[in-house]
């Protein structure tokens, strides 16, 4: 099998081979995160990775050769989908543990430990999706967002069904990479990349198991209650307000009990966590756009959030980093 992967997949877009250890751990970890990387085995060390980034993921192919341990953590800012082309790897991510093969894609989640140790000879295609970016389109497709990180359960099986298609349509972003002309490729890529990126993304909500899944059926399965509909606009138009679950129950027409019931039925939250969780969002597309010379503080309190260091836990918790980093980095530090 592995012959047959002559030319390598995004060979384009190489961003580095080596058989220095060292080296390979350090290239990796720009794109990923910092980690231990260690070999066991005979099989001699030549690690290759092609990296071809979009606007909320990005396409890689790496191998190393001999046999892998891969600790890397908490990824932190993003899911990763690893699809074998050949040999295996053993996943641990958080409680879960299992082994991913050319037929079962493994996927991380960001906010669970993970330990990996590939076969030798493994050699994968990699989609690293930012954390942001999936909890925003879960989000639109449950009409607003979660009180709790999205968790998938894997392995994925890509032998039928919806994770045979989302296979394929990884394959074929990577095919027309190779032939020069890639959809997702940024900064050139234009409105087609963003629809891509999103049916990439509704793939793998639809094709592996997670938390969300009943909140997402229940979503597709009916319509808003009126009153629900009433609780939210209240919310979004008292976003920097004190509010109580008796203000919203009220401006709703509904009981407190009944709004809790409605809120945990259709949107998997609370009145008020959904209040939080748009807060948060707001903050955050804030920080991403914010000007020289604005602070988090004043972002912080534009959104309601007085306690600093709470805001702080509940920011990384979301998205993976804290606002002072998301800051950082828009403002070009």
């Amino acid at each position: 099998m592995t012959a047959s992967l002559t030319p390598l997949p995004l060979q384009g877009h190489v961003l580095f081979r080596s058989s220095d250890l060292d080296e390979a751990r350090a290239r990796v970890a720009e794109v990923f995160c910092p980690h231990r990387l260690d070999t066991s085995g005979g099989g001699a060390f030549a690690a290759r990775h092609h990296h071809l980034a979009g606007q909320g993921l990005s396409l890689n192919y790496i191998e190393y050769g001999a046999r892998t341990r891969i600790m890397p953590g908490e990824l932190g800012a993003f899911y990763l989908l690893q699809i074998p082309l050949a040999g295996g790897a053993s996943i641990r991510n958080g409680a879960q543990g299992y082994l991913s093969t050319p037929d079962r894609a493994a996927i991380l989640n960001p906010h669970l430990p993970t330990v990996m140790e590939w076969e030798e000879g493994t050699r994968q295609i990699l989609v690293q999706i930012s954390r942001a970016a999936m909890q925003a389109h879960l989000a639109a497709h449950l009409g607003g967002p979660s009180d709790r990180p999205l968790t998938f359960d894997g392995p994925l099986d890509l032998t039928a069904g919806p994770g045979a298609a989302l296979r394929r349509l990884v394959l074929w972003l990577v095919a027309e990479a190779d032939a020069g002309q890639s959809p997702v490729a940024a900064p050139a890529a234009g409105l087609m990349a963003g629809q891509i990126e999103k049916t990439v993304l509704s793939g793998l909500l639809d094709a592996a198991a997670h938390d969300h899944m009943a909140a997402l059926g229940r979503r597709r399965a009916a319509p808003r209650p009126r009153h629900l509909r009433l609780a939210e606009s209240y919310i979004e138009a008292h976003l920097d307000q004190p509010i109580t679950l008796e203000d919203v129950a009220e401006a709703a027409g509904i009981s407190p009990r009944g709004l809790q019931l409605a809120f945990r039925q259709h949107r998997g939250t609370t009145p008020l966590g959904f209040w939080r969780e748009v807060r948060l969002a707001r903050a955050h597309a804030d920080l991403l756009t914010a000007a020289p010379g604005v602070t988090v503080t004043q972002v912080a309190l534009r959104w309601g959030f007085t306690h600093f260091g709470r805001f702080s836990e509940l920011y990384r918790a979301r998205y993976g980093l804290s606002p002072r980093d998301t800051l950082r980095a828009a403002q070009g530090g």
